[in-house]
């Protein structure tokens, strides 16, 4: 059986759209693999978890497929999106806040002990 996949995105900045796609997309495919995937977003991207900020970013202008669109898919095929815990206060968020895609808010020990 295949193992876990933790994908961290750290400063993959919501105002770039194109950095955006390969990450969600990696983690869609290996979730796809019947791996357990993990998506830490995390410093700018954490942004992505706050309602509204993905549904208006597309990853290639012109695409009628938003990037929100892609955490859906990623999620439907098991993807677990997690925001850390800092950026509530960094980008003034609320657990209400959070897309119904975000499993859950993580702190610096989480990611540290997945990956040791």
């Amino acid at each position: 059986m295949p193992g876990k996949l933790i994908i961290v995105m750290a400063n993959t900045d919501p105002r770039n759209g194109e950095e955006l796609g390969a990450p969600i997309f990696q983690a869609t495919v290996a979730a796809a693999m019947e791996y357990e995937v993990d998506v830490i977003c995390t410093a700018t991207s954490g942004r992505l978890m706050k309602k509204g900020v993905a549904q208006s970013l597309v990853v290639k202008e012109g695409s009628p497929k938003t990037v929100y669109d892609f955490i859906k898919d990623a999620h439907e095929a098991g993807v677990k999106f997690f925001c850390c815990s800092p950026n509530l206060d960094l980008f003034d968020m609320s657990k209400e806040d959070l897309i119904p895609e975000c499993d859950g808010i993580i702190g610096g020990a989480y990611l540290i002990e997945r990956v040791m």
